[in-house]
């Protein structure tokens, strides 16, 4: 991608996803594997859910999309109103109605609150769990060890039992809701059909062998008949995709395969005999990642004089030239890239990194400025704050590269090492100014957390103790 990071949040929210679904026994977060982090596929994700979105009666932003490298085909949300998609299921997809309809799903459970009753339903499964654990103990207790061991060994059994029955009516209402709000933004829900039954409903024979407490979701073939029903009846149900919908799917899909499979797979997909846009753009990223340099900016220059404007096309040139130690030759690019989507963080923090390599300290007050402005619309965003602390470290101003330093430690959950950072902009930093003050804040909370893990593992820590 233009810039595959791991995003601070993203990788937070994203542990936390695996921790909870390693209790529910959804094994398809296992082999998560980053969070990628692309301006333009993003901004695809927002435009796909936008309307539904608005028919959920949910402000657009306050949900973030994060796309998750992963080739599972799996969606989930986590960490409030965060929506986790697997570059497999943007992959698997045979058009925009599919995700949007998956993205609709989603959106239920956002709009249903289930997260948060997720928790609630996690913590009522446990008595049963426990009572089954005691009844084992008092078994063994009077001699019957195989009773009190199958008690015992039976306890996940009851917790998840009580679980699943929740996980699975949450799943259901979810696809009614998603159905819901598809249909009121004039969508078509077939594609939630469709995409079940040819990626999910061929595997429904495994779940069926499967112990009934381990079925967080309803079968395939239920959830499909009870959509297909209101799906028919529906008023939308033959809407079409938009033109721009089917455009940017083209070039969403394009764009994962030139980066993440090989160059022969993506010309196997997109051969030089296609000339469609989307076959090239992903035919010049093939070609970058194999440093082809000149096949690569082939492909894209005649890209990019059909469509002058796209800040993406124009942001991939200047990244290709970027990393063949082209910065001077990557700044025009990046600056039309920010000219033409303006405010968008990963755009602005290409921009100010190639002005730095580029200009180094007289760059230093542009780059800054990008920096700051991208920071206060992300504040988690790692790469911004890396970028910013090496900026201030050209002009010399130890006291803030180190807090920046703080700032992107801060943002991955490296709490230990933020607070190593932001001690050291604590012995520079003039008392009276803000960046101490929250450079205080991050040595307050650095040590709180660590004397929690201590206390959390049987250590000293904390007084008292």
């Amino acid at each position: 991608m233009s810039a595959i990071r791991i995003s601070g949040l993203g990788a937070r929210l994203l542990g936390a996803a695996a921790a909870f679904v390693a209790l529910t026994a959804t094994p398809s977060l296992a082999s998560a594997q980053a969070i990628i982090r692309d301006a333009e596929i993003e901004d695809t994700l927002r435009t796909f859910d936008a309307p539904v979105l608005h028919a959920a009666n949910i402000r657009q932003e306050d949900v973030r999309f994060f796309i998750v490298q992963d080739s599972s085909i799996n969606a989930f949300v986590s960490g409030g109103q965060n929506i986790f998609v697997h570059t497999g299921l943007i992959m698997a997809a045979q058009n925009p109605n599919e995700i949007i309809a998956v993205m609709a799903h989603e959106t239920g459970h956002i709009a249903g609150g289930h997260l948060s009753r997720a928790a609630r339903a996690q913590a009522n499964a446990m008595p049963p769990a426990l009572v089954s654990i005691g009844l084992g103990i008092l078994a063994l207790a009077a001699g019957q060890p195989g009773a009190g061991a199958a008690l015992i060994s039976g306890a996940p059994a009851f917790a998840m039992g009580s679980f699943v029955r929740f996980t699975q009516v949450e799943e259901s209402s979810a696809d009614q809701a998603g159905m819901t709000f598809l249909e009121e933004s004039g969508q078509s829900g077939r594609g939630l059909i469709s995409f079940f039954d040819r990626q999910l409903r061929p595997y429904e024979f495994l779940t069926r062998r499967m112990p009934p407490y381990m079925l967080t979701h309803p079968y395939t073939s239920d959830r499909v008949e009870a959509l297909r029903r209101r799906v028919e009846a529906a008023d939308h149900r033959d809407a079409p995709d938009t033109p721009d919908n089917i455009r940017r799917f083209q070039f969403m899909q394009a764009k994962l395969v030139g980066f993440i499979q090989t160059q022969g797979q993506t010309l196997a997909r997109y051969p030089i005999s296609d000339h469609s846009p989307p076959a090239r753009y992903a035919r010049a990223i093939a070609y970058y990642r194999a440093s082809d340099l000149a096949s690569a900016r082939g492909e894209l220059d005649s890209l990019i004089a059909g469509d002058p404007h796209n800040p993406y096309f124009q942001e991939l040139m200047g990244q290709i030239l970027f990393e063949n130690a082209r910065a001077a030759e990557a700044v025009p690019y990046y600056r039309r890239a920010v000219q033409y989507d303006p405010g968008q963080p990963l755009l602005q923090v290409g921009l100010a990194r190639a002005i730095d390599a580029a200009q180094g300290r007289a760059g230093t007050d542009e780059a800054l400025g990008l920096l700051q402005d991208a920071v206060a619309r992300e504040p988690d965003n790692g790469y911004a704050w890396r970028e910013m602390a090496q900026a201030r470290e050209m002009r010399g101003e130890e006291g803030m590269a180190n807090l920046a330093s703080a700032e992107e430690s801060f943002s991955i959950g490296d709490y230990a090492l933020a607070g190593n950072f932001a001690e050291r902009a604590r012995r520079v930093l003039p008392h009276n100014v803000p960046a101490y003050q929250r450079a205080t804040d991050i040595v307050t909370f650095a040590t709180q957390h660590m004397e929690e893990q201590m206390r959390q593992h049987g250590g000293q820590g904390g007084p008292g103790n």
